[in-house]
């Protein structure tokens, strides 16, 4: 019986896509490296330092570990700053009316991001309240595909791993999810992913609470 919810961020409740691609394209242009939306497409779910190191495979020299560290951080802060401007609109179709849902129903919800920048984004959207826990890339030593973050959301929520459904919208989610041992939705670019125990376009094609209740 499924007692919890944890949802991604990016993706999933919220976009910030085109916040993070042109943090990255802007970095990459500083230093010459080739980066287009397509190589945007492999960061999808993956931390700060392995989405570096895929732009860097186009690179034409090596960057010492201070480079890569400064070069992360600079993407950051235009990343920060970009953010800084988002509201309501960036909200993906279904995200509240399928939190709030869950709640009446005394469903436990969870945020599950690799992102360092999760508990920014909800307060700036002013959501940080409507969850019963937030585990993010500050808090976990492996990012996705490992299942740290899901498996400390489920800890902080008090709910065994096989009792919570993942939402995702990146395969390396999916897979997270599923080293787990929990079930999962795909949904978005991950919705084609079979290994999902379950899979929509957006939230708002699915009934997560009738899925529950019936499941």
């Amino acid at each position: 019986m499924i007692q919890a919810v944890i949802f991604d961020l990016d993706g999933v409740l919220v976009t910030t896509d085109s916040c993070h691609y042109k943090a990255w394209k802007r970095m990459a242009d500083e230093e010459g490296i080739p980066f287009d939306e397509k190589d945007n497409l492999r960061l999808r779910g993956v931390s700060r330092m392995e989405s570096l190191n895929i732009i860097l495979e186009k690179a034409d020299r090596q960057y010492t570990e201070s480079e890569k560290h400064d070069m992360a951080e600079r993407k950051n802060a235009y990343y920060v700053q970009m953010i800084g401007d988002l509201d309501q609109e960036a909200l993906l179709p279904g995200a509240l009316s399928t939190i709030y849902a869950l709640k009446e129903d005394g469903v436990k919800i969870a945020v599950g991001s690799s992102s360092k920048n999760a508990p920014a984004i909800l307060k700036q959207l002013q959501m940080e309240d409507l969850f019963d826990a937030v585990a993010d890339g500050n808090q976990i030593k492996n990012s996705k595909p490992a299942p740290d973050v899901f498996l400390l959301a489920a800890e902080l929520l008090g709910v065994k791993p096989e009792h919570c459904l993942v939402v995702e919208d990146a395969d390396a989610g999916v897979e997270a999810a599923l080293a787990a041992g929990m079930r999962v939705l795909a949904m978005g670019s991950a919705s084609g992913n079979q290994k999902a125990h379950l899979r929509s376009g957006t939230l708002n094609d699915i009934d997560l609470t009738s899925y529950i209740k019936n499941g």
